[in-house]
């Protein structure tokens, strides 16, 4: 079961959304969430709703783009051979194959160049700088990748090839001494969207090269490859982004394109009703699978593919190679979670390296860590004195900024605020390591505790109609800057608990007002929940719709379950009054008095559950009542006061809300120390 520390729940200013709602551009629900995320008026809602291109920004604001420009039609009149120098995740390869068409397309020669991971690893090598230079090159245009390739631009204008660099990642010092360097990240640029993945950047490259007007044509032709990338480098779904993806998808369900046809046939996705969800975890995990398992280029032929045999054979090849990759990224994480043996709650940023991990899923393997212990999290794969690393971000904290910190232990890196590469020598992971943990503590405020984020609260029920949230795909897609909407209703009946998939997962039947709703909790058992037909319960959940064969019905995808508030428990009262110094009557002291196996319970759930927890202490305290087993909610209270007189937490309460840390702990304690379990007994 996912660990939370809390629910924060956002607020829905209900006089903005209903007149939203009243102009018409919207439904109750769209209107609320519109209102939860800070659109406050009908006018900001049809700007966010929008999907045309007129919300694109002018391409030509962008530092260097009329220099680009001005080479690459200078290119296209002397039908000069190009180069387009890509990177091997979907991001880039999207990009080179975007960037290669239209060069084939002007009539030009054009030479895509996409790195092995595994061979050659990120970025521009001089030997692919001679390869490209002995083909014929004149002109190289890099996609998503380039801005940190100083020397690597020099030794290009040598072999006799000028360069225009597009990127989207943060640029570090100095600029290449390039034709041009397209990068929004710049710091000198001005352009008022930062958020392009690698493609989106190129696109908009292809924006200027073509004129004003030529957006509508340019998303006609690469709308499918602008939405894969955007959405495989988890770009904001904001702005520009977001009409990108939204046109690409329907590009992508509307026209033929021998190669993505084949694929969404391969994995049984159907080509008509693709969302966003399926290309972030069927389409974009295949295609991801040639570069992690050092054969990019099987994905570059499949989205250049033009005949319908030779791209099916493609994709049954990407398909293949997704389950190796499956098997070798569930063996490193195994190895990694043996590294770190016991550790349950680690207090800085994971690092560690090894002779045996694969490159190819070592970006796997890190979010994976980060996402299962709430830290930052860095695999490094060692080859002889040197090593390759993939970082993930967890949270708010930005792992860009902690590797520029480090700088000096590092050999290079790159990257953006949650995700970045690196290597290093061998003799450098431990103090990569110290370093990491050194700026990760003292950014302790950038740090995202475990809470799950709620839109809003329903506090009327007759919002989860069918009707209602069928229309709430008008916000989508969803992504960073535009997340599925999660919602939470207080207060509810649960009806019924019913255990499906083998007892893995568990189906509710929750009742509010008179209304039944259908709720599905995946991953998490009827015994795992501990609540109890007839129970008071808070759901946070998403809204979905079940179809099953044509029959549509409202089902609620829970996200958590709480016991509803209890304010005013005579139980906690008891405690409350024992600890002011009030005499008890025996059996009060009997109810509060916890046993050796109530301790452990407490302390097992705390330290199972979340690092920190902050919410209303008449929340909380039911809630972990449930969860521990230990079912009075004033005993609970006096467990959580021993384990902070014993240094195992630290317990404040303020102003009705309870703040709990777990420091790290060494040794075992001796309950026999407390003074507060001595004065009770």
């Amino acid at each position: 079961m996912q660990a939370y520390g809390g629910w924060r729940v956002g607020k829905c200013d209900r006089a903005a959304a209903d007149a939203i709602w009243k102009s018409g551009c919207c439904r109750r629900l769209t209107a609320a969430l519109l209102t939860s995320r800070g659109v406050r008026t009908p006018e900001e809602a049809a700007s966010f709703l929008r999907e045309d291109t007129g919300l694109f920004h002018d391409p030509m604001t962008m530092k260097d783009m009329d220099k680009a420009v001005a080479r690459i039609r200078a290119a296209v009149e002397k039908k000069e051979t190009v180069g387009v120098y890509g990177d091997y995740d979907v991001d880039g390869i999207t990009a080179t194959a975007l960037m290669t068409s239209w060069f084939r397309q002007q009539g030009l020669r054009c030479v895509p160049y996409i790195p092995e991971r595994l061979t050659e690893g990120y970025g521009i090598s001089e030997e692919a700088l001679a390869s490209l230079a002995a083909r014929g090159v004149t002109l190289l245009v890099t996609v998503d990748c380039g801005v940190t390739a100083l020397s690597q631009v020099e030794r290009a204008a040598v072999l006799g090839m000028d360069v225009v660099v597009t990127d989207h990642h943060e640029c570090v010092g100095d600029l290449p001494a390039a034709v041009a360097v397209v990068d929004p990240h710049r710091k000198d640029d001005d352009y008022p969207f930062k958020g392009l993945a690698g493609v989106g950047v190129a696109f908009k490259l292809l924006s200027a090269l073509e004129g004003p007007g030529a957006e509508e044509m340019l998303l006609e032709r690469y709308g499918e490859l602008t939405a894969l990338g955007t959405i495989a480098d988890i770009m904001p779904v904001t702005g520009e982004n977001r009409v990108l993806i939204r046109r690409g998808i329907w590009m992508l369900r509307s026209r033929e394109s021998a190669g993505l046809d084949s694929l969404m046939a391969a994995i049984y996705v159907d080509k008509k009703r693709i969302s966003g969800t399926d290309i972030s975890f069927s389409l974009i995990p295949k295609l991801n699978a040639a570069g992690r398992m050092g054969r990019v280029q099987v994905a570059f032929d499949l989205l250049m593919a033009q005949d319908r045999r030779e791209a099916q054979r493609l994709a049954g090849e990407l398909c293949a190679m997704n389950t190796e990759r499956r098997t070798v990224e569930d063996r490193v994480f195994r190895e990694a979670l043996e590294m770190l043996g016991d550790t349950r709650h680690p207090e800085e940023p994971i690092v560690l390296a090894s002779e045996n991990w694969h490159h190819g899923v070592s970006g796997i393997v890190a979010s994976r860590l980060a996402e299962k212990f709430g830290v930052p999290a860095v695999i490094i794969c060692l080859e002889g004195e040197e090593g390759r690393g993939s970082c993930r971000s967890y949270g708010d904290f930005g792992i860009f900024d902690a590797l520029d910190d480090a700088r000096d232990e590092l050999t290079s890196f790159g990257g953006h605020e949650l995700a970045a590469g690196l290597t290093l020598r061998r003799d450098r992971v431990d103090a990569l390591r110290r370093r990491l943990g050194e700026y990760y503590r003292a950014h302790e405020g950038e740090r995202s505790q475990q809470h799950i984020l709620i839109d809003f609260c329903v506090e009327d029920p007759t919002y989860l109609t069918l009707e209602e949230i069928d229309a709430l795909k008008l916000m989508s897609p969803w992504g960073v800057g535009n997340p599925p909407p999660i919602l939470c209703m207080r207060d509810v009946v649960a009806e019924a608990l019913i255990p499906i998939g083998g007892d893995r997962h568990l189906k509710l039947v929750g009742v509010k007002n008179g209304l039944r709703f259908d709720c599905v909790f995946f991953g998490v058992s009827v015994r795992e929940l501990g609540v109890h037909p007839g129970s008071l319960v808070d759901l946070a959940f998403e809204p979905g719709i079940n179809d099953f064969r044509g029959n549509r019905t409202v089902q609620l995808l829970l996200r958590d379950v709480r016991p509803s508030r209890m304010p005013g428990d005579p139980s906690v009262g008891m405690a409350r009054r024992f600890r002011a110094g009030q005499r008890l009557l025996p059996m009060e002291r009997a109810i509060l008095l916890p046993d050796r196996s109530d301790m452990g319970r407490v302390w097992r759930y705390l330290t199972r559950r979340s690092r920190r927890f902050d919410e209303e202490t008449d929340t909380l305290l039911p809630d972990i009542a449930l969860r521990s087993g230990v079912p009075v909610p004033g005993r609970v209270l006096v467990c959580l006061w021993v384990l902070d007189e014993l240094g195992l937490i630290r317990l404040t309460e303020t102003e009705g809300v309870m703040e709990i840390t777990i420091p790290r702990y060494e040794g075992k304690a001796d309950l026999g120390r407390s003074a507060l379990l001595q004065k009770l007994r």
